[in-house]
């Protein structure tokens, strides 16, 4: 059996920090932007590139994207992110995967898949801020 390459050990924060990033999905996706909110940047650099081809800069930008994105969302949905790597070093981490989730959308009667391909990219400043943010559909989207 080849030899693996050694896989980068995150910071104790950065990890604690993803856990509470995922929970922070799972209640947008639920239609609560609260969460997420409270771990976005509050100074630039700030950036979304939302599945939809949207760019977006600045803090107050986005997190005005965000909530009107998770006003869309209805309670009820599954959510969970399929983390292909991810890695701290000093102040910048980041982490690439996949997102899938089966959504409750306001005025919809049945669930929806999601399955989108993203890239998040963090800054650690009093604590870790999502400072970028890209999401695509992912083309197989086997969800």
């Amino acid at each position: 059996m080849p030899d693996q390459p050694a896989q980068p050990v995150e910071p104790a924060d950065f990890a604690d920090f993803l856990r509470r990033r995922a929970a922070a999905s799972d209640a947008f996706v639920d239609g609560d932007f609260g969460p997420l909110g409270a771990l976005c940047a509050r100074r630039a650099p700030a950036t979304l590139f939302g599945p939809g081809g949207d760019c977006v800069q600045g803090p107050d930008n986005v997190d005005a994207a965000n909530r009107q994105g998770a006003a869309h969302f209805a309670p009820g949905s599954g959510n969970r992110f399929e983390v292909m790597h991810s890695a701290a070093d000093g102040d910048l981490g980041y982490w690439v995967g996949v997102q899938r989730a089966t959504v409750r959308m306001q005025g919809k009667d049945e669930p929806v898949p999601m399955a989108l391909r993203l890239t998040e990219i963090y800054r650690r400043d009093d604590a870790w801020k999502l400072i970028h943010r890209h999401a695509d559909r992912l083309q197989d989207a086997g969800t």
